[in-house]
């Protein structure tokens, strides 16, 4: 699934959605992302958007509300024993601590997307890992249990700075906090320290997870893990689904163009969903330059004397 080009740089292939507005998502994806997108016909890709378009307005029309009163139900007694630690996990209760989220099993063709396209190699990879025919105990720690980060690089760029690199896009500057030093005692200094101020850089909690709102389920996280369970004919997939009650408990949770506009997601008849990656009226597969995520920390300190009360 990977193409080397003769100019030496890689590309993978996108699967990127295409018909649903604004239209300018397209081209820039096309005219920034893709291999050779600066020269890219615009006019030929307008009309593939147009025919995209006529067939999502059809859509709305044949499948309104197909999206409406998703079912979120139990997950088995033996997997759910399986998936209990998961609650325990400290990172999954700092991360979700903001709404009332529990363990489902949610339908994969019922969820709406906001994500516009997905790394098709990327999704090789995770069926490889997968095997042809997943059992069900595979499929939950796929979705929930099992992580495998990749690896990253690191070197001090500035005397208060340093630079991380990753080839995973989910790679971030995750957050500040101060740590006793009791808590760190690998930590040798040339002092005796009383407070360290960490600066944490990695991935997210990398949950399979869905927004429960407003009668819809949205997912949330899990975008390649989803495709992929898809493209192998799974449906019914353990997820952890976030309970909101109102529209402002979006800013905690939500992401992306989801966030920024949600009606787009929530009050459109027939909304984006998973199973449109698989319709050839609203897919186009685009070879994309491959890229590695760069995150650079810089800090700064400050000592002054001010007079003593």
């Amino acid at each position: 699934m990977t193409t080397s080009l003769s100019s030496g740089i890689r590309s993978d292939p996108h699967v990127f959605l295409i018909g649903r507005p604004p239209i300018s998502e397209l081209l820039g994806f096309i005219r920034n992302m893709a291999v050779d997108g600066q020269s890219a016909d615009l006019g030929a890709l307008t009309a593939k958007w147009r025919a995209a378009n006529d067939h999502v307005l059809q859509l709305e029309k044949e499948q309104a509300g197909a999206a409406d009163a998703a079912a979120a139900g139990p997950i088995p007694g033996e997997l759910a024993a399986l998936a209990q630690p998961l609650l325990a996990d400290p990172v999954f209760r700092r991360a979700y601590r903001f709404a009332p989220t529990d363990l489902a099993i949610v339908d994969l063709d019922r969820l709406v997307v906001f994500q516009k396209y997905i790394n098709l190699a990327f999704v090789e990879e995770l069926k490889a890992r997968l095997g042809p025919a997943p059992t069900p105990e595979t499929i939950l720690r796929f979705a929930l249990l099992d992580r495998q980060d990749p690896q990253f690089q690191f070197m001090q760029s500035a005397p208060t700075a340093y630079t991380f690199i990753s080839r995973s896009t989910d790679f971030r500057f995750l957050e500040p906090q101060f740590l006793d030093p009791s808590r760190v005692p690998a930590f040798e200094s040339t002092g005796h320290p009383v407070a360290i101020l960490g600066l944490a850089v990695g991935y997210g909690s990398n949950f399979l997870n869905v927004i429960n709102i407003d009668n819809r389920l949205v997912l949330g996280n899990g975008s390649h893990r989803a495709y992929a369970l898809r493209d192998l004919g799974v449906t019914q997939v353990p997820a952890l689904v976030q309970r909101l009650t109102r529209r402002e408990e979006l800013e905690l949770v939500a992401s992306g163009d989801f966030a920024s506009n949600p009606d787009r997601y929530l009050k459109t008849l027939r909304p984006p969903m998973l199973r449109d990656y698989f319709d050839d009226r609203l897919r186009m597969v685009v070879p994309v330059y491959r890229k590695s995520r760069s995150v650079r920390v810089q800090f700064a300190f400050e000592a002054t004397d001010i007079p003593a009360e």
